[in-house]
């Protein structure tokens, strides 16, 4: 009997002749046959598995077509979970060996029906003594009364499922009993099938039609294996209960309904449904690379320099183009071009190589001589701080190169293993055995899925809802934990949770349904983690009527609506999301709606990658808002929010569309490379119905809408306290603003507007055009220069104050105005035309500027342009001309006290912008975030100089 003897194959097909009981002998004479054994998992294990007919498929009935790892370690469970009914008796504890003389459960086979023992059902369980058997022959079983089972007996059915139909009401009053391999039909007096109020039944490989199910606690059960047509199971206060691999169709209501806390008086058998429980979870698995786009994200800096879209991204069993150009690899791109850009200007200034320009002069292209001195002094004081220069630019490198690392590890979408490790609250929900239990089950075509209501408590995990009015509806105090469900084409919501709802929704496959996927309303405060939520025929979240909720980690892309929806005082916090390829905007939030949205990517949506209108106040911050179809950030009509150190790149609109009668605060928001205004403001109101097209304007939220009128809840005032500080102005603060296609920043205003400490630079228009300003707008300290026109520019009829800018190299006119207001304390430096230039009717007060043109007038005063001109330092004028042109009838516009100063010397050229030092003058500097990447190194600009000449070269130059 040596295994040697016998080629293994042999041994093989020996063994696998062998029923169940002759395996398990066989495995206990030698390690080799217990080998053996094992290696016969596909071949006997499978066949003993499949053959049994109180059981299915292991991964029926969703994956039926799908293998278990293990056909062998399959039925073993099966087995084991059919054998817990009779394990009312306690285990003694104290010795192993006394299981050795623990009397056994002795039992008897009767059997019930035509030709049986027994020809009723009632009949056989009088005469039934604990734990017998009762076999039901094949045929329809018919009782007229309700049937008490006061002993733990178990019934199955003869022959295959289907065979034995009992049309039976009944009522459990004993600890235990099972039932199996039975078709369970309604009694012509009531629609309950089955009803327990204390003890433990447990259902395999059952059918139920047309009734109803009632576990009331301390009562449990254990169902596995069972249909459920047109059929519900109602569970009240159960403190532990299973529900696997069943099938429930066509249900009026819900298919499971969970009622009420779970009870602290657990029954026998609640101990060993948590060993069945912990032994069956499924292991958290790491996202699958395919289906996650960010996990190709890890080569950001090499990809993005490509300007092609070349990631591919994979949800449920559909491909989908992704941007290439995200955040980081758009900081890189810009770094690169405007590394380029920088040595090319700084070529051209060495060989003294400027751009030629229309002018109505003949002499437009002559140099005086102190021109060419200047210009001289100009390029040694270049030359002269070359080591100083390199040193910046390889420090701004590095914080260009950090700031890129930080992006990829703040922004990079968090599996949801990781998820849980940093979150101890998510762990624990995820551990969590009370209440309900749904594993590997299918719900379809039917009105609900799963209803938890009056604080009760169901997890569910890997199973499928499909073609159902909703999946699940959790209200009133009660949690639901739901992982690695697949959710798609309901007609209504996919899960909904209202009423102070929690629990934890986390790696679901949620799409295709008709309206959100998730919706959480009216206090409802769940946790949505790592959920892939794509193809809604509406938004994929919502989050209304004070609802609030963590909504982190998730894929959320290619809805017909927004992909997060904010409104009626909804104040979630929203991070660590990617927001993509959505048919309207990213994030709106509309109707007072709130929210903590930060560290999310939002990008290649058809509208705003965030809407913010009607009241919205969310704060919006560190987002990278990009390559969108339209504006990156749109602010409407009484729009509000705190919106800070956002990036927002290469969106096809402007980076921020703004409305006058909105109150934003828009502060250190990096605004680049977008194809119109980096930000615009104006004062037309949106169309009628205040939404773009599919922006939900005919979503449903009656019952929000009417408990929305008052003030928001206390507890959120306190836990967001940054966007609720009163701003009366809407406010663009220490933004960088560069590359965009026109102007930075473009007003046509109504309202009060601030534009404070912004680096404005490079821009493919002007820098900042007041076109209608019908109340004041304020621009002050900030750093305008290398704009492809203009610098400043304000037309007729606009009321603007500038106040201690730096205006710089900026290709055209320095400052161009034809309103009225203030111009002060500004430094006009280095433009390629005139300095200031005033036109028409302006009525401007410029005092106290210093003002510097090589090519043209260092103010120019045109028309009937009136005011005052006071107290102005003007350096170097055009050739053959005046520092300063005046106007022609001069009695409405007073120019005194002004200093006119040609260059003689280097010297002077090097104390020009000492005292005070260059200009815009900020406290402690601009932050980082704040300044162009450019080879100009706008940064400079911005930084306080101390007093006094430099010996070697121009304070000019080296601020440039």
């Amino acid at each position: 009997m040596e295994v040697g003897i016998l080629p293994v194959e042999l041994w093989q097909l020996i063994f696998s002749y062998l029923h169940l009981p002759d395996l398990g002998r066989c495995s206990l004479v030698c390690r080799a046959w217990s080998e053996l054994v094992l290696s016969l998992d596909r071949t006997r294990w499978r066949q003993l598995c499949l053959g049994c007919l109180q059981h299915r498929h292991p991964n029926w009935p969703n994956r039926p077509g799908v293998e278990p790892p293990s056909w062998r370690e399959a039925f073993k469970q099966h087995y084991l979970a059919s054998k817990t009914w009779s394990k009312t008796t306690q285990d003694l504890d104290s010795s192993n060996c006394l299981s050795l003389f623990r009397r056994r459960k002795g039992w008897r086979r009767l059997c019930v029906g035509v030709g049986g023992e027994f020809g009723s059902l009632r009949a056989a369980l009088a005469a039934a003594s604990p734990y017998d058997r009762l076999v039901l022959l094949p045929g329809v079983h018919e009782e007229q009364s309700e049937v008490l089972l006061k002993v733990p007996v178990e019934v199955v059915g003869q022959g295959k499922l289907g065979d034995v139909a009992l049309l039976a009401s009944i009522d459990q009053h004993c600890p235990t009993a099972r039932l199996s391999n039975v078709v369970f039909m309604p009694a012509r007096f009531t629609s309950l099938l089955y009803k327990t109020t204390s003890g433990y039944v447990q259902f395999d490989n059952c059918n139920f039609e047309s009734g109803q199910l009632q576990i009331h606690a301390p009562g449990t059960c254990q169902v596995k294996f069972c249909t459920f047509s047109q059929s519900s199971i109602h569970l009240r206060s159960v403190a532990l209960c299973i529900l696997e691999h069943c099938e429930f169709t066509g249900s009026e209501n819900a298919s499971v309904t969970v009622e009420g806390c779970p009870s602290s008086d657990c029954n026998w058998a609640c101990k060993h449904l948590a060993v069945l429980a912990k032994s069956c979870t499924m292991s958290l698995r790491e996202p699958d690379p395919a289906a996650c786009p960010v996990s190709k994200w890890d080569g950001w800096r090499e990809s993005l320099l490509r300007p092609v879209r070349t990631c591919k991204i994979v949800v449920g069993e559909e491909q989908s183009s992704f941007l290439a150009a995200a955040g980081a690899q758009a900081l890189v791109g810009s770094a690169q071009e405007d590394s380029e850009f920088g040595e090319n200007l700084r070529a051209a200034k060495e060989e003294e190589e400027y751009p030629s320009f229309d002018s109505n002069s003949s002499d437009s292209d002559l140099r005086s001589d102190d021109e060419e001195d200047a210009q001289v002094a100009y390029k040694v004081a270049c030359q002269a701080h070359s080591p100083n220069h390199t040193l910046a630019d390889v420090m701004d490198s590095k914080l260009q190169s950090n700031r890129l690392h930080a992006l990829q590890r703040d922004l990079k979408l968090k599996s949801l293993q990781q998820e849980l490790q940093q979150d101890k609250e998510a762990q624990s929900l995820a551990n969590s055995l009370q209440g309900c239990i749904i594993r590997q089950c299918l719900f379809r075509d039917g009105k609900g899925g799963i209803f938890i209501y009056s604080r009760g408590q169901a997890k569910v995990e890997g199973s499928i809802f499909r073609d159902l009015t909703y999946a699940v509806r959790c209200i009133q105090n009660s949690k639901v934990i739901m992982l690695r469900n697949d959710i798609h084409h309901c007609k209504a919501s996919g899960i909904f949770l209202r009423l102070l709802a929690g629990g934890l929704i986390a790696d679901n496959n949620i799409h295709s349904n008709c309206e959100a996927g998730v919706d959480i309303r009216k206090g409802a405060n769940p946790l949505v983690l790592c959920n892939k939520i794509h193809s809604g025929l509406r938004s994929g979240i919502v989050v209304a009527g004070n609802g609030k909720g963590i909504i982190r980690s998730n894929q959320i892309c290619g809805n017909k609506e927004a992909g997060i929806y904010i409104l009626y005082n909804g104040n979630p916090a929203v991070s660590g999301n990617h927001i993509f390829q959505g048919m309207a905007a990213g994030i709106a939030v509309n109707e007072n709606g709130r929210g903590q949205i930060t560290g999310n990517i939002i990008c290649e949506n058809q509208w705003g990658g965030a809407d913010i209108r009607h009241g919205g106040d969310p704060v919006l911050r560190n987002n990278l808002i990009s390559c969108g179809y339209s504006d990156g950030v749109v602010v409407g009509e009484r729009g509000k929010g705190l919106i800070e150190g956002n990036v927002i790149y290469g969106n096809k609109g402007c980076g921020v569309w703004m409305m006058s009668s909105s109150l934003p605060h828009l502060i250190n928001n990096q605004i680049s490379h977008n194809s119109i205004y980096g930000v615009a403001v104006f004062c037309h109101k949106d169309n009628a119905g205040d939404y773009p097209p599919g922006q939900g304007g005919s979503e449903s939220f009656q019952e929000e809408r009417e408990g929305a009128g008052g003030e928001n809840d206390a507890d959120s005032e306190e836990e967001y306290p940054a966007a609720r500080r009163p701003i009366s102005v809407a406010l663009v603060e220490l933004n960088s603003i560069n590359h965009n296609g026109a102007a930075g920043l473009h007003v046509k205003s109504s309202e009060v507007l601030n534009i404070i400490a912004n680096v404005i630079h490079a821009n493919g228009d002007g820098g900042v055009a007041v076109l209608q300003s019908s109340q004041l707008t304020r621009i002050t300290n900030n750093s305008i220069s290398c704009n492809s026109r203009g610098g400043v520019l304000v037309e007729a009829d606009c009321q603007v104050e500038l106040r201690g800018n730096g205006i710089y190299e900026n290709s055209s006119h320095g400052i161009v105005s034809k309103g009225e207001g203030v111009i002060a304390e500004n430094d006009i430096i280095g433009n390629h035309r005139c300095g200031l230039q005033l036109l028409q009717a302006a009525d401007m007060k410029v005092t106290k500027n210093r003002i510097q043109s090589f090519r043209d007038y260092g103010i120019a005063l045109f028309d009937e342009a009136k005011g005052l001109v006071q107290e102005n330092l003007i350096f170097q004028g055009r050739s053959k001309k005046s520092i300063l042109r005046p106007i022609l009838n001069a009695e409405d516009c007073i120019i005194q006290n002004n200093m006119l100063l040609t260059f003689k010397k280097r010297f002077d050229m090097e104390c020009m912008l000492i005292n005070p030092p260059a200009r815009p003058h900020l406290e402690g500097g601009v932050p980082v975030s704040c300044t162009a990447a450019a080879g100009q190194r706008v940064s400079s600009i911005t930084t306080r100089v101390d007093g006094g000449c430099h010996n070697h070269g121009s304070i000019f130059c080296t601020i440039l």
